[in-house]
């Protein structure tokens, strides 16, 4: 598994915790947009990878 996908995966479980179980302030929720770019960002440059070594 790739670090920038566990570093996503982490963010969203401390802003589901943060939200559900505490007051969140509003900071917390940059960690939900932060974390879902990053699964996004990585899955896509996961897929391009796969498809260059395809290529050759």
């Amino acid at each position: 598994m790739d670090i920038g996908l566990v570093a996503a995966i982490a963010m969203l479980v401390v802003w589901a915790a943060g939200t559900f179980f505490f007051e969140a302030p509003g900071w917390i929720h940059g960690l939900l947009t932060l974390g879902v770019f990053l699964i996004v960002q990585r899955t896509i440059s996961r897929k391009q990878a796969a498809t260059k070594v395809g290529e050759r």
